[in-house]
């Protein structure tokens, strides 16, 4: 089996281009047909992403001498899919070849070839890519091989394992993921605490979904345009109570909140020590965790002075990004020995599925021959001829063609010096070694 990735990256291409190269589910279906059609591969998946297109192929046909070509008939299909020019996109292509292919697609899916080092999203896209292209195999009726489900099933276990036993995912390394981990850091549990979003934007809406997973009691997203938030909540789609103000109603939202997570474009301050004053005063001075993440602040920096109030800026924030950075790096290291080992135990037993393969085509070559010989033998028995003659001839032909293959085999191993196989060669038949007999 032959493997190849063809793709382009973050790191390789900027977003314009990327861009220009992705699949639409519509796209998708056409690539995968043209792939069948033109005999490009006989199994492909195509993974597209914000960050990445790449395209996986095998052909158990294509020979490691044939492989070159095979990659530029590629490249030229996946420049003509895209109606684009290959010297367009060439200075963005990357290509991996067999193992290298393996140990790429098991980087990827465990997020160590992530924009974000360790992100957990891209196993769940590498997994949707599979079952797109089983779903249109399915549909063709044609056999996805088993060397090709293999690999991916390996990768999803192997990209298990690097969560289960290192910590590439434990830290936080996103803003938006840092804010929500402080938050569960101050308070023993998101449940029993009210949770006040100020803004309705990208971060927001991360910062959001990263709550409602570890189950919020209730939120509320205050923001200028009333009907932006409501479109948020309507985005969120959750069964946790989430309530809309307006930043006229800050104050009144501010009042019943013990957490606050800013991020909006306001060029203004929007919760000053006032503010937040005469919401601990409501509040019996219990705890308040206030996080500014807009640049510029949205919270005045003098409300930590107050009592029991707890405030953290963006650049708390990156302190805490880069140490976790740091902790993932360390994790990668492990997750990297990980991927090494699981891809050398792919390949091990892709080796032991084609020695079998060969042993059954061997012995299935050896039938065949034993019964074009018969069928010789019987006819030459039916027209009358000599049944001693017609056996000897029968039995020397079958011997001449059985021990053709392993002669040959024996010649080159000879000629090459290949003393261990030789010897193993004679063990196995029972032999004694040409060497054997010399010192003998």
């Amino acid at each position: 089996m032959t493997l190849l990735v063809l793709g382009i990256n973050h790191k390789t291409a900027s977003v314009s281009v990327r861009e220009k190269v992705a699949f639409s589910d519509e796209k998708r279906h056409l690539a995968l047909q043209q792939i069948q059609q033109q005999n490009l591969a006989e199994g492909a998946v195509i993974l597209s992403t914000c960050n990445r297109t790449e395209v996986y192929l095998h052909h158990r046909q294509i020979s490691p001498q044939e492989c070159d070509k095979w990659q530029q008939n590629v490249e030229n299909w996946f420049a003509d899919i895209h109606q684009l020019s290959l010297a367009e996109l060439s200075p963005s292509i990357y290509t991996h070849q067999n193992q290298h292919a393996a140990n790429h697609l098991m980087r990827v899916a465990c997020g160590l070839d992530s924009l974000i080092l360790g992100e957990p999203q891209i196993l769940g896209q590498v997994k949707q890519a599979f079952q797109i292209t089983e779903a249109y195999y399915q549909q063709s009726k044609v056999v996805l091989s088993s060397e090709f489900s293999r690999l991916f099933q390996k990768t999803f276990s192997t990209a298990k394992r690097v969560r289960t036993e290192t910590n590439i995912g434990e830290s936080a390394v996103s803003v938006a993921y840092a804010a929500c981990s402080l938050a569960r850091q101050i308070f023993e549990s998101l449940h029993s605490v009210n949770i006040l979003l100020v803004g309705a934007g990208e971060t927001i809406e991360l910062v959001s979904r990263h709550l409602l997973r570890h189950g919020v009691r209730r939120l509320m997203i205050a923001n200028r345009t009333v009907a932006k938030a409501e479109l948020l909540v309507e985005k969120l789609a959750n069964n946790t109570p989430i309530d809309v103000f307006s930043l006229d109603q800050l104050q009144n939202a501010l009042d019943q909140a013990d957490i606050v997570i800013s991020s909006t474009g306001s060029p203004n301050v929007l919760i000053n020590q006032e503010m937040v004053s005469l919401a601990q005063k409501k509040r019996h001075y219990s705890p308040m965790l206030l996080v500014d993440i807009a640049v510029p602040r949205d919270i005045d920096e003098t409300v930590a002075k107050l009592d029991s109030v707890y405030h953290y800026t963006v650049d708390d924030l990156q302190d805490i990004i880069q140490r976790n950075l740091s902790q993932r790096e360390q994790a990668s290291k492990q997750a990297e020995g990980i991927i090494a080992q699981e891809c050398e135990d792919f390949f091990e037993w892709l080796k032991v599925r084609q020695f079998s393969n060969l042993i059954k085509h061997y012995r299935e070559d050896a039938e065949q021959m034993r019964q074009d010989l018969l069928e010789k033998a019987l006819q030459h028995l039916q027209q009358g001829d000599n049944a001693e003659a017609v056996l000897q001839e029968l039995s020397y032909k079958l011997m001449n063609k059985l021990i053709h293959a392993p002669t040959q085999t024996m010649q080159s191993m000879m000629k090459a010096g290949n003393a261990e196989g030789l010897h193993l060669f004679s063990n196995t038949l029972n032999l004694s070694h040409p060497l054997d007999e010399k010192n003998s």
